[in-house]
């Protein structure tokens, strides 16, 4: 081995015996993960609090003890912050491994016991006792060796990166507490009928699974369930028995799973209207699910079985087009979800279906992060006021139901949270609500499809929230016959991420000497041909941009890029111009 790795493997390895007894359970954790795998820093600190790796100290949550394990990792240079964190909210939202590091991390956890990777060309031996269990996407082996290589009955973690394989749950896996299938592929709501048997399990993640339409009601047996990470998945309705899970402290459903179906593409009004009758004879008469799903597009239809493909016309297909083909990108939760006293995370919630869910929200007065879809004038006094009552939240999200958006939804809310730090607001406005002036701690603000009409107004009370870092503007935000955006004088002290995408008619982007003196990076994509020389102006006032992000095809339009690569040239920070959206 070259002499200067084994000096520098010589000094990282004093690294890690210089971490104290705490940063290295969590250090030797990483080796989970596959080489230049990124990883996000809130799904690693909810394994690591499913793992125990913390307990709550005075005036501070697990999830705040466990963030400053995470910045303290960072900060001894054990785990790398990736890229694309570096401008967010919290300023690393995920991170990496070095490979010199991870190769330290792999040997000191299998000396202890601690984690194993089933890879191909791994050893067939039996390694008996390991805490960790991870699959890797090139593991090809078959049932009998996954239940020989090692003890399942201690295994507390099971990580699947690759194709998912029913035999993957056992029954063996009496003490897991971690099950992550985030990132691989074919799983099928029939694998989970039997999931209800982990009865230690702490953390489910479940997240991309599109084919996956469905619960089991046999999910309220998960009594010590902490985090329910069901984001891309194609779920549309949480089981009743979730009130069950008194412990739990996030539930993720969001960003439902693109239906890959092509069955209904071309379908007109009349065939929709029969698609109950349709599927009621499909369930009814058990017809051929292979059939069923080349229609529907299922990853795996040889895995499939008729349970499958009901649940996916039942569960999934059926209320779809019962709601006009709309997709609002949340989920049903039943009454009684107040229960759930230690909530700190729930999105998103689908309210368009009734009152009742509001008012149970109302009372989970611990939440911190809410996101809320199907907003409409019918549920928006009954929104307000379940806001109004939350005062721990941190983040808020809010989605339209329908043409109407949320223009007169939100003005009855007179006192939001004095700690709201994020809000994203997605439908029509026309105009920003009056109390967003008084949110003195936003550090980050998205408003999509907003079509605000006062421009200046809008932009003048947005220049004066103190600590608003983060400011994404995207499709149709605002609109009108000319959109002219002017950051004035002393407007945006602390703005340090501005995105401008798809904005109408966007004619001028200004910035004066004195705005926006804290401002790292601007991302723009716009029609082409509004992409023209002069369009940006003032950017040599930025005294500390560092990016300056422009859609790829913008780049063909050489003028623009020539006005654009002139100002930047003219700023003392000399910010770069790059591309991105290129695929």
């Amino acid at each position: 081995m070259n002499p200067e790795l084994e000096i520098i493997k010589a000094v990282l390895m004093k690294s890690y015996d210089g971490l104290p007894y705490y940063l290295k359970a969590c250090f030797l954790y990483l080796a989970i993960f596959p080489e230049d795998y990124e990883i996000l820093r809130r799904r690693l600190v909810r394994r690591w609090i499913a793992e125990g790796y913390s307990s709550e100290v005075r005036g501070k949550s697990m999830e705040e003890v466990l963030d400053g394990y995470f910045m303290e990792l960072i900060g001894r240079s054990m785990i790398l912050p990736s890229q694309q964190s570096i401008h967010s909210r919290k300023g690393i939202d995920s991170c990496h491994v070095h490979d010199l590091i991870r190769e330290i991390a792999i040997s000191k956890s299998m000396e202890e016991n601690l984690v194993f990777t089933l890879e191909e060309g791994c050893s067939l031996n039996n390694h008996g006792t390991v805490r960790h269990l991870a699959v890797s996407s090139n593991w090809e082996g078959d049932q009998c060796e996954f239940e020989n290589i090692v003890d399942l009955s201690r295994v507390r973690s099971l990580t699947v990166f690759g194709n998912w394989r029913p035999f993957y749950i056992s029954d063996k896996m009496s003490l897991l507490r971690v099950l992550d299938l985030e990132g691989n592929w074919d799983l099928l709501d029939h694998h989970l009928e039997h999931i209800w048997k982990l009865v230690h399990l702490r953390y489910l993640s479940l997240r991309g699974h599109g084919d996956i339409f469905h619960l089991p009601n046999s999910l309220g047996n998960l009594r010590q369930l902490l985090t329910l990470d069901i984001s891309g998945t194609s779920i549309i309705k949480l089981p009743r028995t979730i009130i069950k899970l008194v412990k739990m402290q996030h539930i993720l459903a969001s960003d439902i799973g693109k239906r890959n179906g092509n069955l209904f593409d071309d379908a007109d009004d009349q065939s929709l209207m029969s698609l109950p009758l349709y599927s009621a004879l499909c369930c009814v008469a058990c017809c051929g699910p292979n059939r069923l799903a080349s229609g529907l597009v299922l990853q795996d239809e040889a895995q499939l079985n008729r349970r499958d493909v009901c649940t996916a016309f039942c569960c999934g297909i059926l209320p779809y087009y019962a709601a006009g083909g709309r997709n609002l990108g949340g989920v049903e939760v039943p009454r009684g979800i107040w229960k759930l006293k230690a909530l700190h995370t729930l999105r998103t919630v689908d309210v368009s279906v009734g009152k009742v869910v509001l008012q149970d929200i109302k009372k989970l007065t611990r939440l911190r992060k809410l996101g809320v879809t199907g907003i409409s004038k019918r549920n928006s006094q009954e929104l307000c006021s379940a806001i109004a009552c939350l005062s721990s939240l941190e983040s808020l999200s809010l989605h339209s139901a329908g043409g109407t958006g949320l223009s007169g939804c939100l003005d009855v809310l007179s006192s939001p949270p004095e700690n709201l730090q994020s809000l994203k607001l997605i439908g029509y406005l026309v105009e920003l609500p009056e109390w967003i002036q008084g949110l003195k701690n936003l550090v980050k603000l998205k408003l999509l499809r907003s079509r605000i009409l006062e421009h200046d107004a809008a932009i003048q009370v947005l220049g004066n929230l103190p600590n608003l870092a983060t400011l994404r503007l995207l499709d149709y935000s605002f609109v009108g016959e000319e959109v002219c955006f002017s950051f004035c004088g002393e407007a945006f002290p602390s703005l340090k991420v501005l995105q401008l995408n798809g904005v109408g008619n966007l004619k001028s982007v200004g910035f004066e000497e004195g705005a926006a003196p804290k401002l790292e990076l601007l991302q723009y994509w716009g029609t082409y041909n509004s992409t023209t020389a002069g369009l940006f102006f003032g950017l040599a006032y930025l005294p500390s941009l560092k990016e300056f992000l422009l859609y790829s095809s913008h780049w063909e339009n050489t003028e623009f890029v020539e006005d654009l690569q002139g100002q930047l040239a003219k700023n003392g920070n000399k910010p770069v111009l790059k591309s991105w959206g290129r695929g």
